[in-house]
């Protein structure tokens, strides 16, 4: 099966399916699913372009809204998780993942599917310690606050996803995974993104939330986003019994949709071919939704999970035989994730500009009829009756944001806040930023609408070298000379072999970028970025 995994979208459909095209026409045959790793903007009108986190100025409708309405179809099944800049009031009416257009899906705020045998999941939105231990307490109409903390992971996601004990085949996240570039071409990396340094070399770049998980579930692909590099890495992992093979896990971090940059890769995976050809349910997954469900929490206090420590008559929520049978019969034993896409929104009209549309908090049909289905609650249900009650959604309003973020608590198990990273990245644009940024460039010869996936043999050959050894973590987090290596190291460790994803395509193999023209000059002229559409923006506690 061949699998195209795409980095920051930032809402360029368009532009994606269109370079899925190119890669079909030139490559050995047709891309069958489209995973992309956050940033997605599902932004219908005017009301979602106000509950995305970025200034005024960056909020640009771009082209999700012609499949919302069904002007456009997408071409090839998409799976997609949620990072930070996101209409959050929409992906909130599906906490537990569900259809935002036809053959368009989100995996909720974390979740678990299958397609054609292969397991897929994802959690949704980064790494924050201070809102970490909080429950989901945001609701429409966000605040100053709000409006970001929306999309900051919470313990409850990953302890869900903890519970899992099935093999997992791809994993997706918007931020890396913390230590991962200890594992790949860490030199490299620092060449490119040399203000990654000190976080590098402390090791708190990336989400530790993200690396539990990864050191639990241990995937066979992991895929990011969010840091707009390309980077590859193989972890191996370390096996738990001195009879059992130790598992690795093939990392890809991809770049944002802009021309000439690496946002797209196209691999190929086994598939099971007897597997039904269509999105299912993963069933140890909805049975860790169930049992869980007396968990959810929607206020904005601090909570820990249940742990072994004495304290809690339950910690151990992970699926029994029993309990999935259970769920399978309350389901009739039909795992098919229906195609009950409904439009619950206005769409946007580019010939009536509704610039003072009324946002609301919307309880989605989809979200509803799965929560009956399984008997678990709506997030937004629970949400809403907390707002008639007690007014919790607008609780950050009557807090010091500062206090909010040093509650003189400890904010959370990790004792990092690796949001809040200190390095300055000249990609980005500062949340509160009002003139552009000086040092950002982009090509005078760049055009977003004409697409090349060719790329050249010096590019495939850089790719190639950014996998370094499989190792355990280093002692040193400190880069030196032998952090980079001529030829990677193959799944067997053997010098000299490129680092296969499957069935024997290697990661050098298939790299999809968007490039302006076919042969790209040496030399091309800069310029000064200027309101360009497609954004990355950042606050000063959200640097991607």
């Amino acid at each position: 099966m061949r699998v195209a995994v795409a980095g920051c979208c930032h809402g360029e459909l368009d532009k994606i399916y269109e370079t899925l095209a190119l890669a079909e026409r030139r490559g050995p045959g047709p891309i069958d699913l489209l995973l992309c790793c956050g940033d997605f903007q599902a932004v219908r009108n005017e009301a979602d372009l106000r509950c995305m986190a970025v200034p005024p100025k960056y909020r640009h409708m771009q082209t999700f809204y012609r499949y919302y309405s069904g002007e456009k179809k997408a071409p090839v099944l998409t799976i997609f998780i949620g990072g930070n800049h996101e209409a959050s009031n929409h992906l909130q009416e599906l906490p537990y993942g569900g259809w935002v257009a036809p053959n368009i899906y989100y995996l909720g705020l974390a979740g678990i599917v299958k397609y054609r045998g292969i397991r897929i999941g994802g959690i949704s939105g980064i790494f924050k310690s201070h809102d970490y231990r909080k429950g989901h307490f945001e609701c429409p109409p966000y605040n100053s606050a709000t409006i970001r903390s929306i999309y900051h992971v919470r313990n409850i996601e990953v302890y869900k996803l903890k519970q899992l004990k099935q093999p997992m085949d791809i994993f997706l996240s918007h931020d890396w995974p913390r230590s991962i570039y200890h594992y790949g071409n860490k030199k490299q990396l620092l060449k490119t993104k040399s203000f990654f340094r000190q976080e590098v070399e402390n090791n708190t770049l990336g989400s530790p939330a993200a690396s539990e998980l990864l050191e639990h579930l241990k995937p066979t692909y992991w895929f990011s986003a969010h840091l707009h590099v390309k980077f590859a890495a193989l972890m191996q992992h370390q096996a738990k019994d001195k009879g059992q093979t130790a598992k690795a896990t093939k990392f890809l971090a991809l770049d944002k949709c802009l021309p000439h940059r690496d946002f797209l890769q196209v691999i190929e995976i086994d598939h099971d071919p007897n597997a039904p050809d269509h999105l299912e349910y993963d069933i140890e997954w909805l049975t860790i939704l169930r049992a869980t469900n007396s968990l959810i929490n929607v206020t904005g206090r601090l909570w820990n999970m249940p742990e072994n420590n004495g304290l809690h008559t339950r910690w151990d929520y992970s699926a029994t035989e029993e309990a999935m049978n259970e769920v399978l019969e309350k389901l009739n034993h039909d795992l098919k994730v229906p195609y009950n896409f409904s439009v619950t929104a206005a769409c946007y009209d580019p010939n009536k500009p509704q610039t003072q549309m009324q946002l609301v908090h919307r309880i989605n049909p989809q979200t509803t009829e799965f929560c009956a289905k399984l008997g678990i609650t709506d997030i937004n249900v629970s949400l809403q009756k907390a707002k008639e009650e007690h007014h919790l959604c607008g609780e950050y309003e009557e807090q010091d944001e500062g206090e909010s973020n040093d509650s003189g608590e400890d904010p959370s198990e990790y004792n990092t806040d690796t949001s809040a990273l200190s390095f300055v990245n000249p990609d980005e644009i500062m949340l509160d930023e009002e003139e552009e940024d000086e040092d950002s460039f982009v090509s005078a010869h760049s055009d977003i609408n004409t697409a090349s996936v060719e790329p050249s043999s010096d590019q495939a050959s850089d790719f190639s070298a950014s996998f370094s050894d499989v190792r355990i973590l280093p002692g040193s987090m400190f880069v030196s000379s032998d952090d980079t290596l001529s030829s990677p190291i193959g799944r067997e460790g053997k010098p000299g072999e490129a680092v296969e994803l499957g069935d024997g395509k290697d990661l050098t193999e298939v790299p999809v970028k968007r490039m302006s023209d076919e042969h790209e000059p040496e030399q091309r002229k800069k310029i000064k970025r200027r309101n360009q559409a497609i954004y990355a923006a950042v606050d000063d506690d959200d640097a991607a």
